[in-house]
């Protein structure tokens, strides 16, 4: 589960576009680039510079040095170095709340969920490096772990709210509650699947996922 990386998504509900990895950062950690480094380039830098010395010995001054620009540039884009690493998540669960809005009224609640969730996740295979590296530092890092459960909470807040206006219940009433877990851990599923495998397109996975949810996990017979 992420945001950013475009392909084509199932039910040709997304674009395009293609997104390096953080193998490919060596180039932008030259020292000297101008001040207009982006936040996806402070991104790849603090990724290579996490994977090669260690999170708690990469400070935000190194990151910036390797990106030749300013601390305060850094803060610009990230309150904190552990920011980085959920940049694009956090970024994901933005995009879900606008493509809930942009749902038609008329789609089923799950199916609605269903597009705007495989809309927002266009991850390909080739985008598994990176991913992965993001992932094993999260997972690694007891900071990280730490910081997780609130950037999941928002995610699965975004769908809990969503089916809550569609449903007419407050937004912490069981059903909107349990239709956001729900839907956060079969996503959570299908992205381990895909990350583990590697072969195919991000939004395959989560469309099988999403439909099984939809359909109860009552199996192809059914």
């Amino acid at each position: 589960m992420g945001t950013g990386k475009r392909t084509q998504a199932v039910d040709r509900e997304a674009g395009g576009r293609r997104v390096p990895v953080a193998g490919q950062v060596a180039g932008a950690a030259r020292r000297g680039r101008p001040p207009g480094t982006s936040a996806r380039e402070l991104e790849l830098i603090s990724l290579r510079l996490f994977t090669q010395d260690g999170f708690e010995d990469t400070t935000v001054e190194r990151i910036a040095a390797a990106a030749g620009v300013s601390k305060r540039t850094f803060f610009r884009y990230f309150e904190s170095k552990a920011d980085v690493l959920w940049h694009a998540f956090d970024g994901e669960v933005r995009a879900l709340r606008a493509a809930f809005a942009a749902v038609p009224p008329d789609l089923p609640l799950l199916a609605a969920i269903r597009v705007a969730v495989v809309g927002v996740n266009r991850y390909r295979a080739e985008d598994v490096p990176e991913l992965r590296t993001r992932m094993s530092l999260i997972t690694a890092v007891p900071a990280l772990q730490a910081s997780a459960a609130q950037h999941y909470d928002a995610w699965e807040r975004a769908v809990s709210e969503f089916a809550a206006t569609r449903l007419g219940e407050p937004a912490d009433a069981l059903y909107p509650l349990a239709i956001g877990r729900a839907t956060l851990a079969v996503c959570r599923a299908a992205y381990d699947r895909w990350v583990d495998r590697a072969d195919a397109d991000l939004t395959v996975y989560l469309d099988q996922a999403l439909r099984a949810l939809a359909a109860g996990f009552c199996g192809p017979e059914s």
